[in-house]
């Protein structure tokens, strides 16, 4: 059938445009159908995971990979998958240790001079008042150790006595002479409460269980 030329030209156009749909039509579809195969494989790798999405519990994570509109002639509309809750590890609540009080023990001793102790035992006297408010401590020392452990006897400030509970000092304390040569010291400690007498005989009990000393009560 023959047209006139600008018929022609009008159904030339019209054949160009419908062409043109046609491809843009099938290249939509195309890209469709791939999105929906993605959808798939991702849907039912999910469902190996999960196994039973009919046993995971509400409160899971509802996960949906993607969403599209359905077309004509698919019922597909989309399937949510729920995953379970993962969950979170348990803490040990740590307990604070109780503080351990460590009590050192310390060797009763003498000294005259800090951080050398005398070895020489001396003889003690103890004298106390009726009313037990005081007392006195006397301290014979014969040819004590210090004398050989330093050179002057200006060196010796006092006597310390050392135990676990402190240090007791006296600073009454005179070096006896015999012929110009020191020969034994007398020290002298003076409780004037009751505490510092019973301080003094928790040091002495210390003092002689160490050294094997024994209280003679005077006649």
């Amino acid at each position: 059938m023959n047209l006139p030329p600008p018929q022609q030209s009008i159904c030339f156009i019209f054949f160009v445009l419908y062409s043109l749909l046609f491809s843009v039509s099938n290249l939509i579809a195309h890209t469709y159908n791939t999105k929906m195969a993605t959808c798939f494989r991702s849907i039912g790798s999910l469902t190996s995971i999960t196994h039973s999405p009919r046993d995971a519990p509400r409160s899971g994570i509802v996960v949906s990979s993607c969403s599209a509109l359905p077309i004509t002639g698919s019922s597909f509309t989309g399937r949510p998958i729920s995953l379970p809750q993962a969950q979170t590890s348990s803490r040990t609540a740590l307990k604070a240790r109780k503080p351990v009080t460590i009590t050192m023990m310390v060797k009763p001793a003498l000294q005259f001079i800090q951080g050398t102790d005398e070895m020489t035992i001396p003889d003690v006297k103890l004298t106390r008042s009726r009313d037990g408010s005081n007392g006195m401590a006397l301290f014979s020392f014969d040819q004590p150790s210090v004398f050989d452990s330093s050179g002057e006897v200006g060196e010796i400030t006092g006597l310390y006595m050392i135990d676990e509970e402190g240090v007791i000092q006296s600073t009454d304390v005179n070096a006896r002479f015999v012929n110009g040569k020191p020969e034994g010291i007398v020290a002298k400690h003076i409780m004037r409460t009751p505490k510092e007498w019973d301080r003094f005989m928790r040091f002495m009990e210390r003092y002689s269980d160490q050294n094997g000393l024994q209280f003679v009560k005077k006649q």
